[in-house]
């Protein structure tokens, strides 16, 4: 039987999904399965390593019963991950604790504590971001949520722990160690530690970096191309998934970069906007990119270090997850019409892009007693795209942007067209929203495989070749540009307003 098959992992905050990639670089079939995130203590998010592994058995049972013959037909395997997690393990792959995910936050004082100093700047000792900046173009996000403070965290709180592990792995590395025993990383995971130097002809572990942290280099795993396949799945591995020893598994990517590549924008310039818990923007260019200011950057892809621009926001869909479990979805009939809906802060989870604050705290500002519902819906909807043009308009201005009136949709937030509408008359910009959005991670991740298998000469070549014919475009109404100008004037002045009060109010809880 003909091998025309990759199994595509996405391994998301909330489920695993798997997809089956043909040839043509459809997504066939999917399935997918949930996992719990618990959290134990003030800023702690936590995930059981072994329900990821388990959502895997499942999802491909699942794909067996749906695409008869699924075993014989694979041709690969690939992962793509949440990042900025740090799973402890022993020499025999076995996870030591739970896995602190990229929530976790318990780690913020540490990295304050390590990259703090005099004179400051940004919040940051000024000689220790410099430095950080000349080695990998960033520094670890002061809010604890990047993985070199949480490793410092095991070492200090859990130092029995820390004694006893072999490897400090991401979310798919792990997933790589299981169903190959090898411990291996990619270039976008390794950046995010910033214990890794990007400089051109010189890429690899810093061990500077890695002692600013007090960490042993040995618990950090090697480097491979993400196109590359470190080596086949055992035969524990393959008994347990139902797919034949020896199924060449490639390194992946993280989930942005998998995204990215989804997405189809893969020109120099060309940008995508992520929808889901979060959001991010982001896009390739042809050299490094810093916004030390306003907290983004870009990182190395695990493609020939071709640079990424990433710039992150706490949450998105997490805020209309949130009001729908308060308030429900039900219309509310005696709401009275026309009634300009209150103002929304969406920073439910603090916020990273434009300002790296885990202070900040959501709010409405301007309720009424007329308010319902529907105005609550619209203020949420509306906040989380004046959030995004917040970031928005800083990334657009960066130099080598292209396509600046369009930005492709991806996420499982990009099903909803209310959104999609609003960010498109907020931005004043098309939105293109791809063809099965929630699978764009997917989609990516099975082209990073082609490319490993030669079914396409490149990476690129293989998100050059996505269909676009069933987009869905947003057009900005120029009839709203007006209001959408005064609400961001109003967002901008709430934020410099309230700022203040946040930091004053929530600094003993800066790490919750």
């Amino acid at each position: 039987m003909k091998q025309d098959l990759i199994i595509a992992v996405d391994v998301g905050t909330s489920s695993l999904k798997v997809g089956l990639i043909g040839p043509d670089l459809d997504v066939l079939h999917a399935a997918d399965h949930p996992y719990p995130v618990t959290y134990p203590g003030p800023g702690c998010a936590e995930q059981d390593p072994l329900d990821w592994w388990l959502a895997l058995r499942l999802a491909l049972v699942k794909l067996s019963n749906s695409c008869p013959g699924l075993r014989e037909r694979a041709a690969g395997m690939v992962f793509a991950s949440q990042m900025c997690g740090v799973v402890a393990v022993d020499r025999d792959g076995r996870p030591l604790r739970p896995c602190m995910i990229w929530l976790d936050k318990r780690a913020a004082s540490l990295a304050r504590e390590v990259m703090g100093g005099f004179p400051t700047l940004f919040g940051y000792g000024l000689f220790k971001l410099m430095n950080s900046i000349r080695l990998t173009n960033g520094a670890p996000s002061l809010n604890g949520m990047d993985p070199p403070a949480k490793m410092l965290w095991l070492k200090r709180h859990e130092p029995e722990t820390y004694a006893e592990a072999w490897k400090l792995l991401d979310v798919k590395d792990w997933l790589l160690l299981r169903a190959t025993g090898l411990a291996v990383t990619t270039a976008d995971l390794a950046n995010v530690t910033w214990m890794m130097d990007t400089r051109q002809g010189r890429e690899g572990w810093s061990d500077s970096l890695v002692r600013r942290f007090g960490l042993k280099r040995s618990l950090l795993p090697d480097i491979v191309e993400g196109t590359s396949s470190p080596g086949g799945l055992t035969a524990a591995a393959a008994t347990e998934l139902g797919l034949p020893e020896g199924l060449p598994v490639f390194a992946g990517a993280g989930d942005v970069c998998a995204a990215a590549i989804g997405s189809g924008a893969v020109e120099d310039g060309e940008l995508h906007i992520s929808l889901g818990t979060s959001s991010w923007i982001s896009g390739f260019y042809p050299g490094r990119r810093l916004s030390a200011s306003e907290g983004y950057a870009t990182i190395l892809s695990p493609f020939g270090n071709r640079p990424l621009l990433i710039a992150t926001q706490e949450s998105a869909g997490s805020c209309l997850d949130w009001l729908a479990r308060l308030a429900g979805n039900e219309p509310q009939e005696d709401e009275a019409p026309g009634v300009a809906p209150p103002l929304f802060l969406p920073w439910l989870a603090g916020e990273r892009v434009p300002v790296d604050d885990n202070r900040l705290r959501g709010a409405f500002l301007g309720l009424s007693l007329q308010h319902g519902r529907a105005s609550l819906r619209q203020a949420v909807t509306e906040g989380v795209a004046l959030n995004t043009r917040w970031a928005w308009r800083s990334v657009a201005r960066q130099k080598g942007t292209k396509h600046a009136h369009l930005l492709r949709a991806v996420g499982g937030g990009a099903l909803n067209a209310t959104l999609c509408q609003v960010l498109a008359d907020c931005l004043g910009v098309d939105i293109a929203v791809a063809r099965d959005p929630r699978n764009a991670g997917v989609r990516g991740a099975g082209a990073i495989a082609a490319a490993g298998l030669g079914w396409r000469p490149s990476v690129w070549d293989a998100a050059r070749s996505f269909d676009r014919s069933s987009e869905t475009v947003y057009r900005p109404d120029t009839a709203r540009q007006a209001y959408f100008e005064a609400r961001f004037r109003l967002f901008l002045d709430a934020y410099k307003r309230n700022a203040p009060w946040f930091r004053a109010a929530f600094e003993g809880a800066a790490d919750d």
